[in-house]
Order: C-alpha cells, then sequence, then structure tokens
C-alpha cells in the first residue's frame, strides 16, 4: 500500500523542498516567478517579464510634498535553458515509501541539478560584476577585502540589508584564522569556531561555496588605446593588438576614475569594468557603458580616456582567480516559468515554491515494467543592478 501513497505531486513538493535547501546562491538574490505562462507553459526561448526595484528621489528644501506615482518598470529576460534529471524506477522500487524513494532517487537527483545551476548563475552572476575589491595574489585573511566591498556597495547606493557574500572553502578558512586573535567564542561569533565559518559580519550573511566562478587572465594584462577617441555612452574600444582578453576579466582606463552616482563627486579611484564575450585582440567590449559629465545623470565617470589612455588589467597574467561575492539581493535575478503540462500525460505535475517552479513528468515502459522520470525547471538570469555587487579577489591559483 506505501506504493499508492507516493504520487506525482507528491514527489514534485519533495523536489521542490529538496531544491529550496540546496540554494545557497539562488536562494539569497532575487527569486522571480513569471505566472503569464501559468496556464500554457513556457518553451526555451520565451521571455520572461523581470521587475525591476522601484527608485524615487527626495524632495529638499520644501514642507510641500512632492507625490511620486507607482510606477513599477520590468525588463524582458529571454529564457536560456530549460535543465532536467532524468531516473527510472522498476516495480520493486516503485513500492517504497515517499521518504526512501526521496532519500534514495530524488534528493541525489535533484542536488545534482540545482548544483549545476548554481555553478552557471554565479558564474553569469560574478563576470556581470564589474567591481572588484583586493590586492593581487594577496590572501584575504581579514575583514580588509570584505570592507572595501562594502564601501563600494555603499558608494553605489546598496541598500544597508539583504547583503550577503559567497566564499570558497579555502578563503572561508583563511579568513577564520586570520579573525581568531580578535574575536572570543561568543554570541554569533561562535560560529567561526564551532562550523570553521564566518557568520554575519560587517552588514552581511557569509556563505560557504565551493561552486565559486574562477577568473583566468590572458597572456596579456596591459596595452592600450590604439589612438580611439571615446564617445558618450561607449562600450567598444579600439586597442593595440594584445591576447583575446578573457571574458569576466577586470581592466581600468588611465584617467577615468569612478563618481558618485548621486553627487558625481569624483570617488578618487579608477573606475573597473568587466570584459564582455567577443571582445577581440584589438576590440575591447566592456561594461558598465562610459558617460562622463556631458550625459548628466547618466555620468558614471569622472572623464572619458585620452586616445592612447593605458589599459590595465587586474592581476597577473595568466593566474587564475577565485573570485568570493559580495552583493544585494536585487544585484541580481533568477527568473523561472511554468513549463507546460502535456495533453496525453497522465502523471505530469507543476508546482512552484518561493519564486521556482518545477515540473514532474512520470510515464511508463511497458516493455521494460519500469517508470520513466524527469524532473524539470526553465529559467533565466539577470543582472539588472551589478553595481550593487562587488567581487574580492586574493590569493591566484599556481
Amino acid at each position: 500500500m506505501a506504493n499508492s501513497l507516493v504520487t506525482t505531486d507528491m514527489i514534485t513538493r519533495e523536489a521542490l523542498r529538496v531544491a529550496h535547501e540546496s540554494l545557497q546562491f539562488i536562494g539569497t538574490v532575487d527569486r522571480q516567478y513569471d505566472n503569464s505562462f501559468a496556464n500554457v507553459g513556457a518553451k526555451n526561448g520565451s521571455t520572461l517579464r523581470v521587475r525591476k526595484p522601484n527608485q524615487y528621489v527626495r524632495t529638499q528644501g520644501s514642507r510641500v510634498m512632492d507625490v511620486q506615482d507607482q510606477t513599477e518598470t520590468s525588463s524582458t529576460i529571454t529564457v536560456a535553458t530549460q535543465d532536467h534529471v532524468d531516473m527510472r524506477f522498476n516495480s520493486a522500487e516503485l513500492a517504497l515509501s515517499i521518504d526512501e524513494i526521496s532519500k534514495r532517487y530524488i534528493e541525489p537527483a535533484v542536488k545534482q541539478l540545482v548544483s549545476g545551476i548554481e555553478s552557471d548563475f554565479l558564474a553569469f552572476a560574478t563576470k556581470a560584476t564589474y567591481n572588484l575589491a583586493g590586492t593581487d595574489n594577496v590572501g584575504i585573511t581579514n575583514l580588509l577585502v570584505p570592507g572595501q566591498a562594502r564601501a563600494k556597495l555603499n558608494q553605489n547606493l546598496a541598500p544597508k540589508g539583504d547583503r550577503s557574500i559567497q566564499m570558497d572553502s579555502t578563503t572561508m578558512a583563511g579568513l577564520v584564522n586570520g579573525m581568531a586573535a580578535y574575536f572570543n567564542p561568543s554570541s554569533a561569533i561562535g560560529d567561526q569556531f564551532k562550523e570553521g565559518l564566518v557568520a554575519r559580519t560587517a552588514t552581511a550573511d557569509y556563505y560557504e561555496n565551493d561552486r565559486l566562478w574562477t577568473m583566468t587572465n590572458g597572456t596579456d594584462v596591459a596595452c592600450t588605446l590604439n589612438s580611439y577617441t571615446a564617445i558618450e555612452g561607449d562600450a567598444d574600444f579600439t586597442v593595440t593588438s594584445w591576447a583575446t582578453p578573457t571574458v569576466g576579466m577586470i581592466v581600468t582606463f588611465a584617467g577615468v576614475n569612478a563618481v558618485h552616482p548621486e553627487t558625481k563627486a569624483d570617488l578618487g579611484y579608477l573606475k573597473q569594468f568587466t570584459v564582455l564575450t567577443g571582445s577581440t585582440a584589438t576590440s575591447l567590449l566592456t561594461s558598465p557603458a562610459m558617460y562622463s559629465s556631458v550625459s548628466g545623470a547618466l555620468q558614471n565617470v569622472s572623464a572619458l580616456p585620452s586616445t592612447t589612455a593605458a589599459v590595465t588589467c587586474f592581476g597577473t597574467l595568466s593566474k587564475s582567480y577565485i573570485q568570493s561575492l559580495m552583493y544585494h539581493k536585487e544585484a541580481f535575478q533568477f527568473i523561472t516559468a511554468d513549463l507546460p503540462i502535456m495533453d496525453d500525460a497522465a502523471k505530469c505535475v507543476r508546482r512552484t515554491q518561493d519564486g521556482l517552479s518545477m515540473r514532474v513528468w512520470q510515464a511508463s515502459d511497458i516493455r521494460n515494467d519500469e517508470l520513466l522520470m524527469r524532473i524539470d525547471i526553465l529559467y533565466g538570469m539577470a543582472a539588472l543592478r551589478p553595481e550593487w555587487a562587488c567581487r574580492m579577489s586574493g590569493v591566484y591559483n599556481t
């Protein structure tokens, strides 16, 4: 009778529960669910609607209210990926309880599914993040680098709450060891002694995650603009020939400083940019686009670069750096949509929990006396506020 209780709906609920508990990174960012496909289902290549955070301006020097319209805007993101895990059961295995099926089949399958998705999403989010804190080949053994990352989030107006840090085990070990002399194992700080990790510190929750993306520099880390005149909104620069840059490398331009997004005051350090897909030995594509004071409210740099400005990458040529990441929840968005329920599928169930939509589909194989099952998730990724994130880089891998 145990098998009669193991329904497709129960398996779907259990798969969502396991997925939710396994999401270290996705669980800390903005998860959105597009219900416009609730009836018909979405397909790979469909577009999802992503809500942008509301923004407001203050009223200065007046007692009179200046009421602002509550207009929530959205962007569209193309669904890029449909991931799934597939398995089979025989008649004997189907006689197990839902707890046994979960432990032996659902849990390892779903953990494998979400682990791969997390890894891909972390790589996407990190490459989209253009701010970086840290010194080349100097380990993160105290709160200096997290403090520098925190400062960059503050300077880019990221809200103080809902901040997290993803850090690999080796970096976490160095940080815990370096901080041991400064704290006693009491209250929340005791976690770093009992569990080998840092709890909430300096406005951020720390997570140990070994799926972090590694940035590998190319065989060149410096060049110059090739007599190229930059223009407002530029993101494609002609440079002297150098080895093709790696997507996600961090570059700076001589004489191009970061500015405060509101006051437009020079912040006293070079503006950082991330290298985009499509860059070549002579064409450097970067994000964000570059705007000077001529562009008014869009200004994000102190000045455009000179025609032969030096371009410098962070780090040492050909070296690899694990990229820890500090971010506000709304810097990145993970968006899911409903997959279709097939008309001829007797056992096809779709459920949504905490912004994650998952589908479980079962069908029998009469020839081999088996039940085939697949667990699918259809998703897209977005970085609407990458300025609300900052990478942290330390010792390179030799």
